[in-house]
């Protein structure tokens, strides 16, 4: 591919986009690549990976905020998803989510001062029947309760 980019994350991007280019429908697996590599999808990427896919910086743009995985910003060392969906909410999920943004002293969206960990939200972790649940860096926790909710926020905290 000959796209001038300048920069490391230009050129790390451009990168992940050769070696996934002819993958059929390439902008998804380009984005995960992406953010796996940085933790997050660094705006001066947009504009490669748009090129490089003969895509406008809109539609590109477009995805990266219309799906909820992929962040703008740098994340913790460690990140806490808590499901706010319907059945965990009914199981007391609302609780869990204050008492885990009281012990973090931070709330969704947000990153702890110490950099050790993010709190998202998420809108379904498949665990309905186990409500209320979390992920912790990728590994689902089911039926909290304000215990095991202080247990999840002291292992993300080391």
């Amino acid at each position: 591919m000959n796209l001038h980019v300048s920069g490391d994350i230009g050129t790390r991007t451009l990168a992940i986009i050769d070696a996934m280019k002819d993958l059929e429908g390439p902008l998804l697996p380009i984005l995960h690549e992406v953010q796996a590599e940085f933790g997050y999808v660094p705006q001066e990427s947009l504009p490669v990976i748009a090129k490089a896919l003969n895509l406008s910086r809109a539609e590109v743009h477009g995805v990266v905020t219309f799906y909820h995985d992929f962040r703008d910003h740098p994340t913790g060392r460690h990140v806490l998803k808590l499901c706010r969906a319907e059945a965990c909410q009914s199981m007391g999920g609302d609780a869990i989510a204050d008492r885990v943004k009281a012990l973090l002293g931070i709330d969704f969206h947000q990153t702890t001062l110490d950099g050790a960990v993010t709190l998202e939200p998420v809108y379904c972790l498949g665990l309905c029947s186990c409500a209320p649940s979390a992920m912790l860096d990728g590994a689902v926790h089911a039926r909290l309760d304000a215990a095991s909710a202080a247990e999840l926020v002291q292992e993300a905290r080391r």
